[in-house]
């Protein structure tokens, strides 16, 4: 499919239900639009679709710094809303070395507690020291760096990796 480029003229407002509204530069107008990352965790400010309720494609966005002021506001707080990825900071317990196990952690958002269901659910992102964690209860975890965390940490973590 050939993408369209963003151009200047494209405009996003929300409506009276707080939807997305989309205007394209043609000058149609697409209601309850949703901004999609192609890549969240491993190249954020690249490539970006904007779909309609229907669930196709609208136009798509080479990168973030394209888009006029205004619509990147409205798209990086649709986004914050839907892309909920806390990123741990310090391990502080692991129930066990064997899985399932809980973790209770501090993250940028406070600390919690979860349960990883098993090992193949740390998963390495570009290189060896960026994570993704998945918890058995659905939410994605991002660990930036492995080797920032604090020794005691590192070392929770070598245990599963």
């Amino acid at each position: 499919m050939q993408h369209p480029n963003v151009s200047i003229s494209l405009q996003l407002h929300r409506d009276a239900h707080g939807r997305l509204v989309l205007t394209l530069p043609d000058g149609t107008v697409h209601s309850g639009v949703v901004p999609v990352r192609a890549f969240p965790l491993a190249a954020p400010q690249e490539g970006l679709s904007i779909v309609g309720s229907d669930g196709h494609e609208l136009i798509w966005i080479d990168r973030f710094d394209a888009l006029p002021e205004a619509a990147r506001a409205m798209v990086e707080e649709e986004l914050a809303v839907r892309e909920f990825v806390p990123t741990i900071v310090k391990i502080s317990t692991v129930s066990s070395f064997s899985t399932p196990s809980t973790w209770s952690v501090e993250t940028d958002r406070g600390p919690t507690r979860f349960t990883l269901k098993g090992e193949e659910d740390i998963r390495r992102l570009h290189g060896r020291t960026k994570l993704l964690v998945a918890s058995a209860e659905g939410v994605q975890y991002a660990i930036p760096d492995s080797t920032a965390l604090d020794k005691a940490s590192r070392k929770l973590l070598e245990r599963f990796l």
